[in-house]
């Protein structure tokens, strides 16, 4: 498993019953997760959580505050910097976890000894973008959502990295992929943190066992002659980290050589012995850079 140790401030502070009790900075946040089956190693007091957010047996859910919280606040990793916020679908605007990812591909751009071209696909709120562009690369950003793309500009500016050269793009991924592919552009790195489900900006729908491989294959024609990386993240549970690996193999790996490896990432929880898995993510590397 890939652990994100390296931020102070967020702390996963303890989990229980199917929540996660999270500190981002100075505020507390009391969150669902589905695969928290445990029990707590000390139960959340009250006044110690700003807000939490409780599931509607309807469907969806909502926030409900014990403290007051920012319509936005900011956290730090490292020198950069990203905006906070409550959102629907008890989300924040970062996933932490993904640091551990961040630290991997500034690591790769850093170490090349040429100019990184690199494709984030499903940027979202753009965290990775923005490691990206601090390390030196110029990125190209799609994400079907304007109101996201908009809070990874935001992000950018934030890091005091508004003069990089990121391009944001509005437009559903497959068809992005599709032009690009037409166009003859070419990139060094990719990564994609794909739903589980989603429409684009015009309705059309991702599902993502359905989709991703016919997908995978497409967007290696992207990668430019020399590539250096990709990342394939998946927060479906149902997905193994084999499967992101065998994905790799049978796409990356098959066109460019190198090597491909998949494991869970997590967050290591302050109280008690207990990691909580985030997911997993594949990675592809060229293995004589």
């Amino acid at each position: 498993m890939w652990i994100a140790d390296s931020w102070q401030d967020y702390e996963l502070l303890d989990s229980g019953e199917g929540m996660k009790l999270e500190r981002w900075k100075d505020v507390v946040l009391l969150r669902p997760d589905p695969q928290v089956i445990w029990s707590y190693e000390r139960k959340p007091r009250k006044g110690e959580v700003h807000a939490r957010y409780t599931r509607s047996s309807s469907g969806g859910g909502a926030w409900s505050f014990e403290k007051k919280v920012p319509d936005f606040w900011t956290v730090s990793w490292r020198d950069l910097t990203f905006s906070l916020r409550l959102m629907g679908f008890k989300h924040t605007g970062l996933f932490p976890e993904q640091a551990v990812n961040w630290d991997w591909m500034i690591q790769k751009i850093k170490s090349s000894q040429k100019p990184v071209k690199v494709l984030n696909l499903f940027g979202y709120t753009g965290a990775a973008t923005v490691a990206c562009a601090s390390a030196g690369a110029s990125v190209c950003h799609v994400d079907a959502a304007k109101n996201m793309v908009a809070v990874g500009k935001e992000n950018l500016a934030l890091s005091h990295l508004s003069d990089a050269p990121v391009r944001w793009i509005v437009d559903d991924c497959l068809k992005f992929v599709q032009r690009e592919i037409r166009r003859g552009n070419r990139y060094d790195g990719i990564l994609l943190d794909p739903p589980s489900y989603g429409r684009g900006p015009n309705g059309e729908v991702w599902h993502l066992e359905d989709m991703l491989f016919p997908f995978m294959e497409q967007v290696v024609q992207v990668l430019s002659d020399e590539p250096l990386f990709v990342l394939l993240n998946s927060y479906t549970t149902g997905l193994q980290p084999l499967v992101l690996r065998n994905v790799l193999e049978k796409t990356v790996v098959n066109r460019f050589g190198g090597q491909a490896d998949a494991q869970e990432i997590g967050l290591k929880q302050t109280r008690g012995n207990v990691i909580l898995p985030c997911g997993a993510s594949g990675r592809w590397e060229k293995t004589n850079v």
